[in-house]
């Protein structure tokens, strides 16, 4: 089987059930920029040596795929089973966001970005998350959409913030403060 179709040539790709898009179409833009999202985590993971951290990654770059299957298939002509977001997905990712704040110091200012790759990947990621969850909402706001996939990245987005901040301890990396620039 060849990757190539040369059916996107003219502009348009296929969702899930046969219908033909622009490939600007804003669910289009949901489930690419998920895929950007998923290939920044994965990145993340490549830059960790936590075992803890690399398998809960994994599995949120494997329901990331779900999410992007859902988000291609035309809701009104798709009749093939996809793979569903569930709530007990949020809140793993709440326990262990709530795991990981409770062995971080209490966070007193706003923080900048950086201070190691590995920690700056993590942002990169939330930010892209960040994206992916407004473009869903602005996409449920037009098409029928499960509500739990808007939840759901706008937790991942918290948690990569988290996640940043625990890579930082982890590494014994300080954390960037904001400093206000004063007038």
């Amino acid at each position: 089987m060849k990757i190539y179709t040369k059916k996107g040539d003219d502009g348009t790709t296929g969702l899930i059930g046969g219908t033909r898009v622009n490939k600007f179409d804003l669910r289009i833009e949901c489930y690419g920029t998920v895929d950007e999202l998923n290939a920044n985590i994965g990145m993340l993971n490549d830059l960790q040596e936590d075992k803890t951290i690399k398998t809960e990654l994994e599995k949120i770059q494997n329901l990331l795929f779900n999410i992007g299957s859902i988000l291609a298939a035309d809701p009104k002509k798709n009749k093939m089973q996809l793979p569903s977001v569930a709530a007990s997905d949020v809140e793993f990712l709440e326990i262990r966001m709530d795991a990981m704040t409770d062995e971080l110091p209490k966070l007193k200012n706003f923080i900048l970005p950086g201070g190691h790759v590995a920690v700056s990947a993590a942002h990169i990621a939330r930010c892209v998350c960040r994206r992916a969850e407004r473009l869903v909402v602005h996409l449920s706001k037009k098409d029928v959409l499960d509500a739990i996939i808007a939840q759901y990245l706008n937790r991942l987005s918290d948690y990569l913030f988290v996640l940043g901040r625990k890579i930082a301890q982890n590494l014994k990396i300080t954390e960037i403060l904001w400093n206000s620039p004063t007038k």
